[in-house]
């Protein structure tokens, strides 16, 4: 049966069309919601403005550290690297993405809970949330390669049925994060309007799209027109740092050609109040590690626990 709702976001279209404004709100919380919790009004005014937020330091090195050593336990995993959620880079047995990292490391699943995090979802969300899909980005020296340009609610609207725009993305830098190793580069303001993609969409195409993505890339015209307004930032820092963005903002990652690894950590955040319907592209749906239809309870934040722990 099909349970897709009306398609305010059309894509994956045979012939290009227009781009237009955004039908939802930003900043979904009002009144007290908006202003009860971590992030200040500037922060939010900025948001809704930028469509992204950084905060250096937000982990202490001490639990970077952790992680970090998970992630080396990962490179060494052969049941990893064989596991239908781990992405390798093109022609290679080098991890690019590996999915569903909430679910193989009880760190990691702590962090979704944390209840600074949590608190800072809910002033955007204006709503509880689940976590609609999590992944440890690899990008090695000399050899990783970049992400095109693209808005990752399109692919979730297209291919997995995210019905409106009331997801978000926490990105935490497990590596220092600098000009020279592929940082996350984002066009402000972006997130404003929506960018109509050209192509049919193939049954399984994450199996190829996650490599390297050709369906669901905007058009050159409307990429320049919107780099040409809001310009492009990257925002760099050290590894702990953490960058918010909103699920509709365009942004990229160039090749890593330096000798100095990048891997980033990211969480999407969806509001239980946007739940998966059918993909709206007519395809089946894809695997629960890139859009979570099982565990869509609201997530409940820690309470005295120490989420740092080692456990």
């Amino acid at each position: 049966m099909d349970t897709r709702t009306e398609d305010l976001y059309p894509s994956r279209l045979e012939r290009p069309t227009p781009s237009f404004d955004r039908l939802d709100p930003v900043v979904h919380s009002t009144g007290s919601d908006r202003t009860d919790g971590p992030l200040s009004e500037t922060d939010l005014a900025r948001y809704e403005r930028d469509g992204f937020l950084a905060f250096p330091n937000f982990l202490d090195q001490e639990t970077v550290a952790r992680f970090r050593q998970d992630l080396r336990d990962y490179e060494n995993d052969s049941n990893i690297l064989r596991a239908e959620g781990t992405i390798t880079e093109p022609g290679k047995q080098e991890i690019r993405s590996v999915f569903g990292v909430h679910e193989l490391s009880e760190r990691f699943d702590r962090l979704t809970r944390d209840p600074k995090i949590l608190a800072m979802v809910h002033q955007l969300l204006g709503s509880d949330a689940y976590i609609h899909q999590s992944r440890i980005n690899f990008k090695p020296g000399f050899h990783g390669k970049g992400f095109d340009w693209h808005s990752d609610f399109e692919t979730w609207h297209a291919e997995d049925g995210m019905p409106r725009m009331r997801a978000v993305s926490f990105s935490i830098a497990l590596t220092d994060n600098t000009p020279f190793n592929g940082p996350l580069m984002l066009i402000p303001g972006s997130h404003k309007r929506f960018v109509p993609c050209v192509g049919r969409t193939p049954e399984d195409n994450y199996q190829s799209s996650l490599k390297k993505q050709e369906l669901g890339v905007p058009n050159d015209q409307d990429l320049a027109e919107l780099a040409d307004q809001g310009g492009i930032q990257a925002p760099t820092g050290p590894a702990g740092s953490l960058i918010i963005f909103e699920c509709n903002t365009l942004h990229a990652s160039n090749a890593n050609m330096s000798p100095w690894p990048r891997s980033n950590l990211f969480f999407v955040f969806n509001s239980v109040e946007n739940q998966l319907v059918d993909p709206y592209c007519g395809n089946k749906p894809r695997p629960d590690f890139l859009g979570n239809r099982t565990n869509t309870s609201a997530l409940k934040p820690l309470e005295q626990e120490d989420w740092r722990r080692t456990g």
